[in-house]
This record gives C-alpha cells, structure tokens and sequence, in this order.
C-alpha cells in the first residue's frame, strides 16, 4: 500500500503542479492584455486630441495667400495683360 499511495502523491503533486502553471499562463495573458490596452486608450486619447487640435486651429495660410492675390493685382493693370 506504500507503493499506492506514493503514486496518489506523485498525481495530486503533478496536477498541483499543472494547476499552478495554469494559473501563471493565464496571469501572464492578463498582463499583456492590460498592457495592449493602456496604449490603446493611450494612442486613441492622442488621435482625438490631434483631430480636435487641426480642427480648432484656424489656417492661417490660406489668409496669407488671399492678401497676396489682392497685392499681386494691384501692380498690374488690365492694359497691361496680353
């Protein structure tokens, strides 16, 4: 009976063993599950900040290149086109 209960051993350890390496797989996939998300809200948060931040600014550029076209007709006059 030594023998048998010595092999009851070996199977409760082995499956303690099993549980036990299951349960740290799992934590190490809830890990890198977490991880994946944080810069995922991190990366959206900057999109929306970005999208927000093109459409509050105002084009400056586009003012600048209607003043030039007033300037540039202003020096020439209608004889003066071919």
């Amino acid at each position: 009976m030594d023998a048998m209960s010595r092999v009851e051993e070996l199977i409760a350890e082995t499956k303690l063993k099993e549980l036990l390496h299951k349960n740290e797989k799992e934590q190490q996939k809830n890990e890198i599950i977490w991880i994946l998300a944080i810069i995922g809200v991190i990366a959206a948060v900057a999109a929306i900040t970005f999208v927000v931040y093109k459409f509050v600014t105002p084009d400056y550029l586009e003012d600048f290149e209607e003043d030039f076209d007033d300037d540039f007709d202003d020096y020439f006059s209608e004889e003066d086109e071919v």
